[in-house]
Parts: C-alpha cells; structure tokens; sequence
C-alpha cells in the first residue's frame, strides 16, 4: 500500500509540475487568472475587479496625463478683445502627468506581487501542498504582514510628499521655465533638454556667477565647519583640564549661544555689525580707530559670516567632545605617562584620534549642512554687498541662497533646478566619498 500510494503521490506531482507555469503566465496576461487558476476564487475576483476598474475609468484620465506629460500643453492663453481664452497650464499638466506616473509604476508593483503570488501558489501546489483559502490567506496576511500593512501608508506619503516633488524639481532643470517669456498661464514651457545645463556653463552670464558663487560656497562649507569644530575643541579641553573648577557652570555658560534660537542670534548680530549704528564701530570710533565696513565690504562680510557661525556652532562641538573626552579610560593616559608621552604626545596619539572617531560622522554632516546653511546667509547678510558682475546674486551668496532669489524673486526656475541638481551631486558624492573613508563606518577594531 505504501509503495502504491507514493506512486500515486509522484504521478500527481509530475501531472501539475507545470502548476507554477501556468498561474505565472495567467497572471501575466490578466490580474488574477493565475489565483483562480488555483482555486483561490476571493482573491482572484479581487485582483481582476481592480484591473477592470483600474482599465474602465482610469485609461483616458493616464492617456491624458502622459499627454500632458511628454507635451506640456499645446494651446497657450489667447485674447479675443476683451475675452481671454484660457490655454493649457504647462506646469499643471507636468504636475498630474508626475501623479499618474507614480501611481503607475504603485500598479506596476501591485502586479508583479499578483504574478509572484501566482509563481509561490503554484509552486506550493507542484509539492502537492493546497492552495490556503481566503480565509487562511487573511489570517496569514494579518500575523505575518502586519508590519507592512502599517508601513504601506507611510509608502504612499513618501511617494507623493517626497517623491512627487523631487521628481517636479528635477523635471523643471530639462524646461524653459522661466520668466519673463515662458511662465505659465500666460505662456507654455517647453521641453529643452540639457540646453539649460549648458548655458549654465558656457553662457557668461551664468558660468562667471555659478562658479563664482559655487567657489565661495565650498570656502564657506569648510570655514565655518572647521572653525566651530576645533573652537569647541578647543573650549573642551580647557574645561576638562584637571583644576579647573565649576565645570558645570562654564559648560552651562558656553552652551547658551546654542540653546538661544539661531536666528534670534543672527538678527541680534546683524545689528551689533551694523556699519552706520552698530555698536562695534561705535566703540571702534570712540577709541579714535576707523569704522569697519563688517556688512558692506565683501571680504569684511564673509569674515563677519564666519565669525558669527563660530558664535552659534562652538557649543554643540564643545559638548559633544565634553562627553567623549570623559569617555575616554583614564588608564591610556596613566600608561601613556608611564611610557614618557609629553601632554603634546598624549593629545596627539591618544585625544584625538578618539575624538576624530567618534564625531567624524557628524563632521561631514555638519559640512554637507553648512553647503546648504540657508539661514546665516539671509539673515544677516542677505548675500550682499552686491556684485555688479554675477546676475541675479551678491557677494556672500552660496548656492542654495542663490537659488532662492533666482526662484522667488527673479523666477528662473529652471536654472535654479539644475543648480540643485548639482548641489544634490556634490554633497551626495562628497558624503558617500567620506563616509566610506571613515573610520567610524568600517567594521575594525578600534585599537587595530
């Protein structure tokens, strides 16, 4: 009975080896076939009720929004005397094209899960295992994927709050949009390619400023980084020398530039720096010296944006060090005086190369934030003095705050695209760079 009933067992399952075959290539052809091929009736319905919706009342609405995707509009805004005709809204249409695009590609997904489905049930069922009904399936559905029933709203707010904007940003960098000839409704944006890439770097007005203001940018990003790093260095070791008394009160006493609201600080130095009433050259005059022109001189100025960055960064390193220098086994430094090691010796091989591990991390975080530290600039400086010779930007611009004025203030908005497109680049490939080299991210020991 035994040799009778495997026999019959081998038979079956060489009869449905093709099992997985043919629910793959059902699914493939129409959502859900392949379920009720194997008998999962509930969950087969489903799939094809969605496909069929999906074809009925959403066919026309994506043939239009690719339309209006791949053309931006052909029909711009006419007068007829004292009518106005309303055309196509170029940015509207790239806009619902971006929509449905996405939830194109979340169907794409939905139907790849449909054929795998098929591909496992079959593939159960070429063992001799029974497909689970609708029931066991939900059962099953709910214990093991209730982590990504959870995480499958947070999937369509990231596609469509970041994502969705992402996508526009970069789309807006292969237009012409931009005023005053092509700003919607008035006039439609067309399709340019990279031409805009291009005239960024050989149009002189735009390739003189890029890499005027892009030079600055990476001045700035390592000035104002290095600075505050080592000046709270600096100020950590001085607390944590041995007889200095009232630790606690001189950390609380540093720290306060930090906890005061950054931009509070900013407008507050803004007005110290004043080159008219400000009280630094009121004191300057007062001692019988020159006033200085802290806001109005474009080198004064970037030494001025440096200065006040030291003011408001110092204390988050100074901390940060704090707790890792009291990290530290005192027992390094005790063997290290055994061995001879001058303070100078001690700081060098032991402080802070332990220091440097364990912040470079936030090192290069702090550089990549500084690339993009939007708020100094404005506020104190508003990227001024002006610059006859850049467009559309001054003196102690950086890239994101000269992005800014081209965008709402002088709307080039697709030269503004391209220019974060490469700020994107830069600091991705600046950060990926760093952080492989980083000690910190590499799986070795820390005395190896």
């Amino acid at each position: 009975m035994k040799i009778q009933s495997d026999i019959q067992r081998k038979i079956k399952l060489n009869s449905s080896s093709h099992t997985k075959k043919v629910g793959v290539m059902l699914s493939l052809l129409f959502m859900g076939l392949g379920q009720l091929y194997h008998k999962q009736i509930v969950k087969g319905i489903l799939f094809i009720t969605l496909e069929i919706y999906l074809i009925v009342f959403w066919t026309l609405p994506f043939r239009w929004a690719m339309w209006g995707l791949t053309t931006l509009g052909d029909t711009p805004l006419t007068r007829k005397g004292f009518d106005v005709v309303q055309g196509d809204h170029s940015i509207f249409l790239m806009i619902e094209g971006i929509i449905f695009l996405i939830l194109f590609l979340l169907f794409v997904w939905l139907y790849c899960l449909n054929i795998l489905d098929a591909y496992k049930v079959g593939k159960l069922r070429d063992q001799g295992i029974d497909a689970n009904s609708f029931k066991q399936t939900a059962l099953y559905v709910w214990e093991k994927g209730f982590p990504y029933l959870l995480l499958t709203p947070s999937i369509l707010f990231t596609a469509f709050l970041t994502i969705l904007p992402l996508l526009f940003g970069a789309l807006i960098a292969f237009t012409n949009y931009s005023g005053p000839n092509h700003l919607p409704p008035k006039s439609l944006v067309n399709w340019v390619g990279i031409q805009t890439f291009t005239d960024l770097f050989q149009l002189s007005m735009w390739s003189h400023t890029f890499y005027g203001v892009f030079s600055w940018t990476v001045i700035w990003a390592i000035l104002s980084t290095v600075t505050t790093f080592f000046l709270g260095l600096f100020f950590a070791i001085l607390i944590n020398r041995k007889g200095i008394r009232f630790k606690r009160f001189w950390r609380g006493i540093f720290i306060l530039p930090w906890a005061i609201p950054a931009f509070v600080t900013i407008l507050i130095m803004r007005n110290l720096f004043n080159g008219e009433f400000g009280p630094l050259n009121q004191y300057l005059q007062a001692i019988g010296l020159h006033a200085i022109p802290w806001l109005s001189d474009p080198v004064w100025a970037k030494i001025t944006l440096v200065t006040v960055n030291m003011w408001i960064g110092f204390p988050f390193w100074m901390v940060l060090m704090s707790g890792v220098m009291t990290s530290i086994d005192k027992e390094i430094y005790e063997a290290a005086d055994v061995d001879g090691a001058t303070p100078l010796q001690r700081f060098w091989k032991i402080t802070m190369p332990l220091i440097m591990f364990s912040t470079a991390p936030l090192f290069i975080m702090s550089f990549a934030g500084n690339f993009n530290n939007f708020n100094i600039i404005y506020l104190l400086t508003q990227g001024k003095p002006v610059n006859d010779t850049y467009s559309y930007a001054g003196s102690t611009d950086i890239l994101i705050s000269w992005i800014y004025k081209m965008t709402l203030e002088q709307n080039q908005f697709a030269m503004a695209s391209v220019v974060s497109i490469l700020i994107f680049i830069v600091i991705a490939a600046l950060s990926v760079w760093n952080f492989r080299k980083t000690k910190a991210f590499k799986e070795e020991d820390l005395m190896s």
